[in-house]
């Protein structure tokens, strides 16, 4: 199970250029993922995700926001947990 750190003020918005930084990805990747998530088809790591941002203007053609704990939560989907190597057998020669 998977322990989170406590959650920041709810308040502490971030812009998609801080977002990106963030993440580590360039600003043009983080609006293409907002666009693949707004259409369901954003994958990370092989599985679905939905990014919650805020967007004002009248017609919700504004600068976008996240907040911090949204980003932490995209960073734990791309968080790379590493698996043991499986020792394999050498193969059994078959016996005339």
């Amino acid at each position: 199970m998977v322990s989170y750190p406590p959650a920041p003020p709810i308040d502490e918005l971030l812009s998609a250029q801080e977002a990106s930084r963030c993440l580590g990805i360039a600003t043009s990747t983080f609006y293409a993922w907002l666009d693949q998530s707004d259409r369901g088809a954003l994958l990370i790591r092989g599985e679905p995700v939905t990014i919650n941002y805020l967007q004002g203007g009248p017609k919700g053609q504004g600068r976008i926001k996240l907040e911090r704990r949204e980003i932490e939560r995209l960073k734990d989907r791309m968080r790379v947990a590493p698996r043991a190597v499986r020792v394999r057998r050498p193969p059994v020669a078959p016996r005339h």
